[in-house]
Order: C-alpha cells, then sequence, then structure tokens
C-alpha cells in the first residue's frame, strides 16, 4: 500500500506526519510524506520556530513526485493540519490529479480545527475551508465530536446525536467517517468511544478514559483507520485495530511521565495490535 500524506512536520516530538509516517510504515505502508510547516515542535508548547510552506512549494513537491509515475500506485491521499488556508487548493488539486491516475484511491481528510476544552486553534479561515470545499471531495474523514459539529452545525452528545451529526457529514460527500472522541453522558463512568460509519452500517468501540492530553494522537488514529480501512474495506476491524493500537500508544505514553507520544517505544502495538476492544454495531 502506497499512502500520499500532505502534512506538518515537527523536529521534536510527533504530530502531523512526525506522528503519522511511522506508524503507517511499521505495519507495511509505504509512505510519500509530503510537508506544510516545519516547526521545531507542536504549536501546544506556545512558542515554536520554523517556517510554513508556500502552497506554491508544497505543490511543486507533490509535482515532483507525480513526474516520477508513482500516481497510478498511490491507494491513498492524506491530509491533517494545512497551517495556511493556501494548502486547500493544493490537496484538492492533488486528490484529483491521484484519482485521475488512480480511480481507486481514496481520499483521507483528518479536519482538524480543534476540540471542546480548547476550541479551534486554527487560522479562522481554515474550518469554513473544510466544510465547504475539502470535506465534500473526501472519501473518509476523521473528525473529533467537537469537529464534527462545527462541519455539520449541530451539537452532537448522546450516540442519537452523534449518528445523526455523522449522517450529515456523510451527506456532504464522504462516505466513511470515524469520530475519533464520542463523550455521551450516558457512557460507562471512565471510558471514552470511538464511532466509525460507512454504508454498510456504524459501530462503536469503548476504551478507558486515560487521564492524559497527547498531541499527535488523533494524527496516529486517523493514518492507522485509513490504512486499516483501505486494506480491509471493513469499518469494523479498522476500527478495533485502530482503537487497540492507539489506547496502548497512549498508555504507554503515560507511564513514561512524558509529554510527548512514545511513537518509537510502542511500536510493537502497531504491528501487532493487541485486539483487546471488540466493537458494537449500533446501527
Amino acid at each position: 500500500m502506497k499512502i500520499l500524506s500532505i502534512q506538518s512536520a515537527v523536529a521534536y516530538g510527533h504530530v502531523g506526519n512526525s506522528a503519522a509516517v511511522f506508524p503507517l510504515q511499521r505495519i507495511g505502508v509505504e509512505v510519500l510524506p509530503v510537508y506544510t510547516v516545519t516547526f521545531s515542535n507542536h504549536t501546544g508548547y506556545g512558542a515554536w520556530r520554523g517556517p510554513l510552506i508556500a502552497p506554491d512549494d508544497v505543490r511543486e513537491v507533490i509535482t515532483g513526485i507525480e513526474e516520477r509515475g508513482v500516481f497510478d500506485r498511490i491507494d491513498a491521499v492524506l491530509s491533517g493540519y494545512q497551517g495556511g488556508e493556501g494548502i486547500g487548493d493544493v490537496i484538492i488539486d492533488a486528490v484529483a490529479r491521484v484519482k485521475a491516475a488512480n480511480p481507486n484511491a481514496v481520499y483521507a481528510c483528518d479536519p482538524v480545527m480543534g476540540n471542546a476544552k480548547s476550541g479551534c486553534f486554527v487560522a479562522p479561515a481554515i474550518p469554513v475551508l473544510l466544510r465547504e470545499r475539502i470535506v465534500p471531495v473526501a472519501d473518509i474523514i476523521t473528525p473529533n465530536q467537537f469537529e464534527l459539529g462545527f462541519l455539520t452545525d449541530t451539537e452532537p452528545d448522546t450516540l442519537e446525536s452523534t449518528l445523526a451529526s455523522v449522517d450529515l457529514a456523510r451527506a456532504m460527500g464522504p462516505r466513511t467517517v470515524l469520530v475519533t472522541s464520542v463523550e455521551r453522558p450516558d457512557r460507562e463512568e471512565g471510558t471514552i468511544e470511538m464511532l466509525a460509519a460507512d454504508d454498510e452500517g456504524a459501530w462503536v468501540v469503548q476504551t478507558p478514559h486515560l487521564p492524559m492530553k497527547a498531541n499527535g494522537s488523533g494524527d496516529v488514529t486517523a493514518a492507522l483507520f485509513t490504512a486499516h480501512y483501505v486494506e480491509t474495506g471493513s469499518a469494523k476491524i479498522a476500527l478495533e485495530r485502530t482503537a487497540s493500537s492507539v489506547y496502548d500508544l497512549l498508555k504507554a505514553t503515560l507511564e513514561s511521565g512524558e509529554r510527548e507520544l512514545q511513537l518509537v517505544e510502542a511500536q510493537e502495538f502497531y504491528a501487532h495490535p493487541r485486539m483487546q476492544f471488540t466493537a458494537r454495531q449500533v446501527r
């Protein structure tokens, strides 16, 4: 499998491509990483150095890859944090060119905007760009519950309202939606859920909720789910594998006492997921 991954990069820590590439490689995926920013560290520290990469420069890198004649062998395009708003046009164009070369290729968009606790942490134009132009051309999207609400102008909280919001998101264009953090009021105490839905149905997987905030965990989740879904065609299997790997990654990070994801230390959990969680069909 080959995935063209258009995301941010950091030198210290693991977010964007610096979170997604290694887990994908560890499960046997050939990744073609294209960077939208090159920062010293993620912006959660409040201070960072390094450039946003100009959209024309990102486009040049993608064109260079195309000139190597590889687009017809790319199985998926993956995008995450976009940095400047001009990157959206570059991504849309890249997806169209890849799909022209390989009509079976899919586009997986992680619509990174923010979360319920922090609110939006991207430039004001980005959420609108995602909702109006990028999500409609995606095949797979992986929002958290907050981002799902913004995309659909809803406030999902219960399982029923989250499923209704997922239906609205799927009506925008994507056939597959992964909601990466479902926190419903009637869930079992000390748990958190992920939900995946496609044309075949909808499934929820529940895991213990770990008391931590880990930048980059959503990037790992989007990458692994995309690869497993493209490989198996099953939202249930992709959800179970992803939940297993990401939970063990987060647990290892929590136990380490470190702020940054223990991405390398947890590598066996990607290559050989323990499959300790079973997804429950809810539709």
